[in-house]
């Protein structure tokens, strides 16, 4: 009996304070982060044009074969994975939990590399210029670094070796998590077919598109139910989880499809009635932490927030179509830093925007996602694209090509190691030499079963 009484959880409540009413970190700090992220993964595509395996492929490429970009063999292929794992996911660990007070040391130096290297690099030939063009392959960096972020940071908020700082905001601020779910929903957004243009979806199609979301949306909130697993309420709500805004935002772009062009102007009529709503006394509504006995009192955060994430996805869309998908499909020579002062461009004027709405309209919260979050979100996006820029490379390297194949899968499986490490350790008793082992032992499991899969041609694709 005493058996079925234990509760599979006891620091429930406890994990649950842990996470919760926290102010998070600077805007500066932001930044710092997203350039030391992006920037080991350029740093990694430098010296990786002196690896044996780029060596051997480019002998090849002289003899007039066909090589793809990752290696055949197996041994090649988890030697390039323990390299990338070493010299990205290692470092990127590493500045969330240990080093987290050197960021800005760190950032500085990671640019101070880049202006050496761009004022050391010989002019391009037109060749090079076309060879850049392609902005597929800095698009699939772009997403597998918000998918290795949020991995990593979903367990490591758990322990107390990760900054509190890090962790997602109470109501106002901005931090490192905050821009987990924004980030999915630009990632959706600029690959998204209707950023590519295609004809709109008929019914059964969008359908098809949504249902795995909604079914991960209720598998995760029968989860987490069933083992008693905590749940910062403050977050989405009582019932409300990241899947099912995702799934809204989708139903919403799926049934009120516009051409591309248009999706900028639409999305920011959204975001400015749903602020002026805000204002009008919703914001006080959805901080208050009072909550009526009825389904939309209890995810009101998760349920209204739908309108700042769906303006957010149509701005994606427009800028997708633009700068990404019109580029790439082109078919002629792009201009270099053309391009990449574009998007540094915006990545400067969306950070402007969000200082001014920070300090004169509201602050940014990404639990209600008003204005101010959507632009810190894009600012932040663009800025992470435009330091992607710099590699020069067109071929990813094995670890951003294996996440790239299964994305929804790593994260589920990231979520499924996250759960089983909080249910059998107690996170936040470990110490820091514990919770770092805890953390490099999970990520080299998460790391190199994704690229096993990648290699054995596993894909997590049920629709």
């Amino acid at each position: 009996m005493d058996l079925f009484e234990t509760p599979l959880n006891p620091n429930k409540r406890l994990k649950e304070e842990f996470v919760s009413n926290l102010m998070g970190s600077s805007m500066l700090e932001i930044a710092a982060l997203s350039t030391i992220v992006p920037g080991l993964v350029v740093l990694r595509k430098w010296s990786s044009s002196c690896s044996l395996n780029d060596y051997k492929q480019k002998n090849l490429a002289k003899k007039g074969k066909n090589v793809k970009p990752s290696p055949k063999g197996l041994g090649s292929h988890l030697v390039a994975l323990a390299l990338d794992y070493i010299t990205v996911t290692f470092p990127i660990l590493l500045f969330f939990t240990l080093l987290a007070e050197w960021c800005y040391q760190f950032g500085i130096l990671v640019v101070l590399v880049f202006i050496f290297r761009m004022a050391w690099k010989r002019p391009e030939s037109k060749g090079e210029r076309s060879h850049f063009s392609s902005f597929r392959n800095i698009v699939s960096s772009y997403r597998v670094s918000v998918v290795v972020v949020t991995c990593l940071c979903i367990l490591a908020v758990d322990f107390k070796i990760f900054p509190r700082r890090y962790a997602k905001t109470e109501t106002y601020g901005t931090s490192l998590m905050d821009l987990g779910v924004g980030s999915f929903v630009m990632v959706n957004a600029l690959t998204s077919k209707q950023a590519r243009d295609f004809k709109s979806l008929n019914l059964k199609a969008a359908l098809q598109s949504i249902s795995p979301l909604i079914l991960l949306g209720f598998g995760r909130l029968i989860s987490t139910t069933g083992v008693d697993y905590q749940v910062h309420v403050g977050e989405y709500g009582v019932h409300w989880n990241f899947f099912f805004t995702l799934a809204a935002v989708s139903i919403l772009t799926s049934f009120i499809q516009i051409h591309p062009r248009y999706c900028g102007l639409l999305g920011v009529l959204i975001l400015s009635g749903y602020q002026i709503v805000l204002a009008f006394g919703l914001s006080e509504f959805l901080t208050s932490s009072k909550r009526e006995p009825n389904l939309i009192s209890q995810n009101k955060e998760g349920i209204f927030s739908i309108f700042g994430y769906w303006g957010m996805y149509l701005i994606g869309v427009y800028f997708g179509h633009k700068l990404l998908v019109r580029a790439n499909s082109s078919g002629k020579d792009v201009d270099n830093q053309f391009l990449r002062i574009k998007i540094w461009g915006l990545a400067a004027i969306f950070w402007t925007l969000t200082v001014i709405l920070d300090n004169y309209v509201e602050r940014v919260s990404r639990r209600m996602c008003n204005m101010a979050y959507v632009t810190i979100v894009l600012a932040q996006n663009f800025q992470v694209l435009s330091v992607l820029t710099l590699a020069d490379s067109q071929d990813n390297l094995v670890f951003e090509d294996t996440f790239n194949q299964n994305l929804l899968g790593s994260f589920l499986l990231a979520n499924i190691l996250t759960g089983m490490v909080n249910l059998s350790v107690d996170t936040l008793s470990a110490s820091p030499a514990t919770a770092l082992i805890i953390l490099v032992a999970y990520s080299f499991v998460l790391c190199f079963s994704v690229g096993m899969a990648s290699f054995f041609g596993i894909r997590f694709k049920f629709w």
